[in-house]
């Protein structure tokens, strides 16, 4: 690296095509979501020309250049407000995120999101290699889905977790599971779902399953763990890969929508009816989609000890499963 923090590399003769994927291979110290960024911010050119478009094809034997800017302070105000802390050191925070609660500042959620509570609580502590909109977050829940969630407080930190997350557990110790209540008893009741997912064509704000070759390869596996009465099961759902709305999706493919979920499962808003009236009030109480995330576990990525995270159902979801006649 120069003084200016440009970095150059040539990509190697196996590595033509996406030009996220050539630079993650080149650089291997920087996520993938960080090269993306900075193509999109113009701090990288193939052959001497700025590209922005992260699935840009390149070809074998391409000179690609990144500047990598300093880590910039988070920009975000600090807005003190109570945080759910399971554990928290020098390297990294893990916090239990109630539904509702949007992870980082986007466009409609200027403030009040975690991580402006994470500046009040952290201060200066925070890793800067997420971005200046997104200082820590080394990855995240969707704002309607609760559960458990880690931030790096350093950039040391913000590596070694990116690394564990980027592998998704095939080969290290990185262990995500989540709970979800479904429409209907899927078959088998034990299974995994493998299917491409990518932005939709006719609704940028939904995500939807492509045809193999195109998008991003995803797996969900499931196993049953219930059945409340003849129209709901409980579901424990492990990630290998860790798409946008990838359970979500995944489920309402397969035939079996996250209850209350607005946006992959509208259509079977009808089936409400058919609940007994406690489980009918609780859905409506819910007012999100039924997705909990409930177990985390990952190496701390300085000491290399094994850190593994629970949380129980929150109150909202316990007390539909209790209505559906089930145990929390």
């Amino acid at each position: 690296m120069d003084e200016t923090g440009e970095r150059v590399a040539v990509v190697a003769q196996e590595e033509g095509g996406r030009l996220d994927k050539a630079l993650a291979a080149a650089f291997p110290d920087l996520s993938r979501s960080r090269l993306q960024d900075l193509v999109r911010a113009g701090h990288v050119r193939r052959d001497g020309e700025t590209v922005r478009d992260p699935a840009h094809k390149v070809a074998p034997g391409a000179r690609l250049s990144v500047t990598v800017p300093e880590a910039s302070a988070p920009e975000p105000a600090a807005e003190p407000f109570a945080l759910a802390i399971v554990h928290e050191d020098d390297d990294l925070i893990v916090i239990d995120k109630p539904a509702g609660l949007v992870v980082h500042p986007a466009p409609g959620h200027e403030g009040g999101t975690l991580v402006n509570g994470l500046i009040a609580h952290c201060g200066e502590s925070l890793s800067g290699i997420g971005g200046v909109r997104r200082p820590g977050i080394v990855h995240r829940l969707d704002k309607d889905t609760s559960g458990l969630l880690v931030v790096a407080k350093n950039d040391l930190a913000h590596r070694g977790l990116t690394a564990q997350f980027a592998d998704h557990g095939r080969s290290g110790p990185l262990e995500r599971a989540y709970k979800a209540l479904v429409w209907g008893a899927p078959e088998p009741r034990n299974g995994t779902i493998e299917a491409n997912l990518a932005r939709s064509q006719r609704n940028r704000e939904k995500i939807a399953v492509v045809r193999a070759g195109e998008g991003r390869h995803a797996i969900t596996h499931y196993r049953t763990e219930g059945l409340l009465g003849p129209e709901v099961a409980l579901l424990a759902c492990r990630l290998e890969t860790g798409r946008t709305h990838q359970i979500r999706v995944h489920l309402s493919h397969r035939g079996h929508p996250l209850l209350g979920d607005a946006v992959y499962g509208s259509a079977f808003k009808t089936k409400a009816a058919r609940l007994p009236e406690p489980a009918q009030a609780a859905l409506a109480a819910l007012d999100r989609q039924a997705l909990h995330a409930g177990l985390l576990g990952f190496a701390h990525p300085r000491t290399g000890e094994a850190l593994r995270f629970e949380s129980p159902l929150p109150a909202d979801m316990a007390a539909l499963v209790r209505a559906l006649g089930g145990r929390p």
